[in-house]
C-alpha cells in the first residue's frame, strides 16, 4: 500500500502528530546524517516554489503486529530522523502551533532516545548535568547543524514553514511476512533511476542529425560523466590520442572540424579490442586510475558531481561566447534545475543577436567541444581528493596527467600541476602548486554545499582569458578575499557569534600558513564545520567569568569539527587545553595560536586582556590582504 503524507499541513499537524509511531530497528545504523546531507536538504525545501508540491522521496516500513498504527522503519530513516528534527527546531522557535509527541523511537539505543526526549532542553540551551550523561553525539551535532544553517544563512522562518507545507512523502507499507534484512539489504545496494543529465544528453543529442556525430557527442559526454579520474582515461586509446595528442595531455581543439577522425572512426574507437584478443591471458582493462612518479597507486575523485559541473560549465559557456538572455539564471547552482536552465538558455539565449534556438544543432556541437575543454581545465587546475595504496582517507591534491612507454604500453602518471612562467627553472615555481592547493582546499571547505560553490565557476570562466598561470593563485585568493570582505569586514560587526561566516576563519589560516610556511608545515584545510566560542557561552558550574559580554567577538571563536566540539563542550580555555591540547595543536592555525596564548596565560587573562589583542591582530592580517588588492 503506498499513501501520500505531507510532512506539515495547513493546520500545523506533522506526520509526527497523529497517534502514529515510527520506530527504526536494530539492523538499521544510528543516525548519521551530517552537514552535507542536512543543509542538503534544507535547501531543497527552501528553494520549492509557491504552487508546487516537492516530492520528498519514500518512506519505506512494515507495519508491526498487534500494535496500532506503529511502523517499523525500513528505508528512509536518516531523511525521516532529520525532519523530525527539523520540525522540533521550527517548535522551540515558536513557530508553529502545535508541539508534537514521542513518535519517533529507537530500537535498542537507550542514548538515542534519550537525546530526542530532551530536545527542546537542548535547543534552549538549558540542560542539566542529569541530562546531559549518555546524549547521542550525532542526534546532538544533527540539532546544531540545523540551527546553525537557520542563523548562518538567515533564513526566514515563516518562508521556510510556507515550503514545507508543500513538501510530500510516500510511505510505501511492505507486505507481511517480508524477509526485512534481505529486503532492507537489496533496497540499500540496487536501483537505478534515468537521472536528469541523461535527459539532457539525450536532447541535446536529438539536435545532430547525423549518427555519427551523435556517438561521439554521446562518446565525450560520457567521458565527461566520470568523474572519477582525469577525463582523458575515459576514452578510448585512439580517442585520447586523437583528441589530447601523442602524450594525452594537450588541450582539445575549440574547432568541431578538427574532431573528424575520431567522429569518422566512432566505430573503431566504440570496438577497438576484439574477442580474440581479451580472452589472452595477458590482456588488461585499461583502467582510470594510474601512478605517481613512484609507482605508488591511485585514484582521484572530483569535489563535485557531474549535475554540478554540466551547471558551471553552463554558466562558463554563457559567459565564454556573450550570451545574453532577458532572464539571467538563478543564483543557486540547483542540481533540480539542470534541465529548466538549458532550456533556458536554448529558449532566451541570445548569441551574436540570433536567436539560439533557431540553431540548435550549432548550440549542441559548441556546448559538447566546451565541455571536454571545460573538463580538461578542471582536472588539471581545480584540485581532487586523492588516494594511494590503501588510503582511505584521502588528501587535497592537485596534479596533471603525464604519460610514460611507448605505443599500447603507454600508461598515464600525475605530477604536481605546474603554475609557471615561460622557460622559468622548477626551483622557483614548485612552491605555487602547493600555494594554489591550499587556497582551494580553504575554498572548497568554507563552502560545503554544492549549490554555492561559485568560485569553481569564478576559476574557470579565468582559464579561458588568461594564460599567464601563476597569476591562477592570485584569482583563487582575490575570491576569498571579496568573500571576506562582503561578508564580514564591510558590516563592521565582528560580534557575530556561530553565524561568522566559515569563509573569513579558513582565508585566515591560509594567510598565517602562506606566512609562516615552516611553522605550520603539517597544517591542512579540512572540513571544520562547526564555529565555537573559545571561552564559552555557557561555562561549566563553579566558572568564575559568567558575565563577559563580548563572548561572540571574533577573537574569542574558533572553528573546529564536530567531534571535537563535542569534546570541548562548556569547557574553559585553560580546561580544553589540559584535556585536549593535542587536538588544539592539531586544529586550525587561529585555534593552534589561541591555545598558545592560554598556556601562557589564564582565563581572566584572555578574558579582560588577550582575546581583544588575538582579534586586533588577526584582523589586521584579514585587511592587510584587502589593502594588497585594491581591486577589491
Amino acid at each position: 500500500m503506498i499513501e501520500v503524507l505531507k510532512i506539515l499541513d495547513d493546520t500545523d499537524y506533522t506526520i509526527f502528530n497523529k497517534s502514529t509511531y515510527y520506530t527504526i530497528p536494530r539492523y538499521q545504523r544510528a543516525y548519521a546524517w551530517e552537514d552535507k546531507e542536512i543543509e542538503q536538504l534544507i535547501d531543497d525545501i527552501y528553494d520549492i516554489g509557491s504552487s508546487e508540491n516537492y516530492y520528498i522521496g519514500s518512506l519505506v516500513v512494515y507495519k508491526v503486529k498487534n500494535k496500532l498504527e506503529t511502523y517499523e522503519v525500513v528505508d528512509g530513516q536518516q531523511r525521516l530522523t532529520t525532519l523530525y528534527l527539523l520540525l522540533q527546531y521550527l517548535i522551540s522557535k515558536r513557530a508553529l502551533k502545535n508541539k508534537i509527541g514521542n513518535t519517533l523511537s529507537f530500537d535498542c539505543r537507550p542514548n538515542s532516545n534519550h537525546t530526542l526526549s530532551i530536545i527542546q532542553k537542548i535547543l534552549s540551551d538549558s540542560l542539566d548535568s542529569k541530562d546531559k550523561e549518555n546524549i547521542e553525539q550525532s542526534v546532538q551535532c544533527g540539532i546544531k547543524v540545523i540551527r546553525q544553517k537557520f542563523e548562518r544563512d538567515k533564513l526566514e522562518i515563516g518562508k521556510f514553514i510556507s515550503c514545507l507545507r508543500h513538501v510530500v512523502l510516500y510511505r510505501i507499507d511492505v507486505p507481511e511476512n517480508t524477509d526485512l534484512n534481505r529486503y532492507f539489504e537489496i533496497m540499500n545496494t540496487r536501483g537505478e533511476q534515468l537521472e536528469q543529465h541523461d535527459i539532457l544528453k539525450a536532447r541535446l543529442m536529438r539536435n545532430l542529425r547525423n549518427r555519427y556525430e551523435q556517438e561521439f557527442f554521446s562518446r565525450i559526454w560520457n567521458a565527461c560523466s566520470d568523474m572519477t579520474g582525469y577525463v582523458q582515461m575515459h576514452f578510448s586509446t585512439e580517442d585520447r590520442k586523437n583528441i589530447f595528442g601523442g602524450e594525452w595531455n594537450g588541450r582539445p581543439s575549440n574547432k568541431w572540424k578538427d574532431y573528424g577522425d575520431c567522429i569518422d572512426n566512432t566505430d573503431k574507437s566504440e570496438h577497438s579490442v576484439m574477442i580474440k584478443e581479451i580472452i589472452k591471458p595477458k590482456f588488461k582493462v585499461n583502467g582510470v586510475d594510474g601512478a605517481n612518479e613512484d609507482d605508488t597507486h591511485v585514484r582521484f575523485d572530483s569535489i563535485i558531481d557531474f549535475p554540478y559541473f554540466l551547471l558551471h560549465a553552463l554558466r562558463v559557456f554563457i559567459k565564454r561566447y556573450n550570451i545574453s538572455m532577458e532572464k539571467n539564471l538563478s543564483e543557486l547552482l540547483d542540481d533540480k534545475k539542470l534541465i529548466v536552465d538549458f532550456e533556458s538558455v536554448l529558449d532566451i539565449g541570445m548569441k551574436n543577436d540570433k536567436p539560439i534556438k533557431d540553431n540548435k544543432e550549432d548550440f549542441s556541437k559548441k556546448f559538447i567541444i566546451h565541455l571536454l575543454q571545460t573538463r580538461y581545465l578542471f582536472d588539471k587546475f581545480i584540485i581532487k581528493r586523492e588516494y594511494t595504496g590503501e588510503d582511505k582517507e584521502g588528501e587535497w591534491s592537485l596534479k596533471e596527467l603525464y604519460t610514460s612507454g611507448q605505443r599500447s604500453k603507454k600508461t598515464a602518471y600525475y605530477l604536481n600541476t605546474k603554475l609557471n612562467y615561460s622557460n622559468e627553472w622548477k626551483k622557483t615555481y614548485s612552491f605555487r602548486n602547493k600555494e594554489c592547493l591550499m587556497i582551494q582546499s580553504a575554498l572548497r571547505v568554507s563552502y560545503t554545499s554544492p549549490k554555492v560553490m561559485h568560485w569553481i565557476t569564478d576559476l574557470l570562466i579565468w582559464f579561458f582569458y588568461n594564460k599567464e598561470l601563476p597569476k591562477l593563485i592570485n584569482e583563487a585568493e582575490d575570491l576569498a578575499a571579496k568573500a571576506v570582505k562582503e561578508n564580514f569586514l564591510d558590516g563592521g560587526n565582528y560580534k557575530l557569534g556561530v553565524q561568522t561566516p566559515h569563509i573569513v576563519f579558513n582565508f585566515l589560516d591560509y594567510l598565517l600558513w602562506k606566512k609562516d610556511k615552516n611553522s605550520y608545515e603539517d597544517f591542512k584545510f579540512e572540513f571544520r564545520n562547526s564555529v565555537e566560542h573559545w571561552y564559552p557561552q555557557n561555562p561549566s558550574e563553579g566558572s568564575s567569568i559568567n558575565t563577559w559580554e563580548n563572548k561572540d567577538t571574533f577573537g574569542n571563536l574558533c572553528i573546529i569539527s564536530r567531534s571535537v566540539n563535542s569534546k570541548f563542550s562548556n569547557l574553559s580555555p585553560e580546561s580544553k587545553m589540559k584535556s585536549y591540547g593535542k587536538m588544539v595543536k592539531n586544529g586550525s592555525i587561529k585555534l593552534r595560536i589561541m591555545g598558545d596564548l592560554i598556556q601562557n596565560g589564564s582565563n581572566d587573562e584572555w578574558v579582560k586582556v588577550k582575546c581583544q589583542k588575538h582579534e586586533d591582530e588577526m584582523m589586521s592580517i584579514l585587511r592587510g590582504a584587502l589593502e594588497d588588492n585594491a581591486s577589491i
